[in-house]
């Protein structure tokens, strides 16, 4: 086992900045969504999800890998957006054991309002702060973590 090492104060600005960050932005974005909308962060999730794919529909694991979530979080979020009339369940003609879920058409309505409303909201809260430079340096950043994350999985 590696020795403990404490963050340094630009380590623990970038560490603390960056999840405080997040934490508001989704807090903030689920609100301008809920105002705007009626949607949560987590139904814009999967109706925008959805609406990028051709037929707009997914297997639940297709789905469940886009958004990274939890097995048990998509099927409780979709559940709750089937009661709404938002996604429906279909059955799997590749695998009996499966299903699909796919966009009902008040969901195609509803995030066609949705969306640009809330890229938007992005813009004018995130976007629009940073320099092209600030931009790329995120990504990058992005990128290389979640790399770093994909090899430690593979290697457990």
């Amino acid at each position: 086992m590696s020795e403990f090492r404490q963050l340094n104060e630009r380590e623990r600005r970038a560490w603390w900045g960056f999840l405080t960050m997040q934490e508001d932005l989704r807090r903030h974005m689920n609100r301008q969504l809920l105002r705007d909308t009626g949607l949560s962060l987590t139904d814009y999730a999967i109706l925008s999800g959805l609406s990028l794919q051709p037929g707009g529909s997914l297997r639940m694991f297709e789905l469940r890998e886009l958004l990274r979530w939890e097995k048990t979080r998509v099927t409780h979020q979709v559940s709750r957006m089937i009661s709404r009339g938002l996604v429906e369940r279909r059955a799997c003609a590749e695998d009996i054991r499966g299903s699909h879920v796919a966009l009902t058409e008040d969901g195609r309505e509803v995030i066609a309002k949705a969306i640009p409303l809330h890229i938007d909201y992005v813009r004018r809260v995130f976007l629009d702060f940073a320099s092209p430079r600030q931009l790329d340096a995120l990504a990058d950043l992005s990128e290389a973590v979640l790399g770093n994350l994909e090899e430690e999985a593979s290697a457990d």
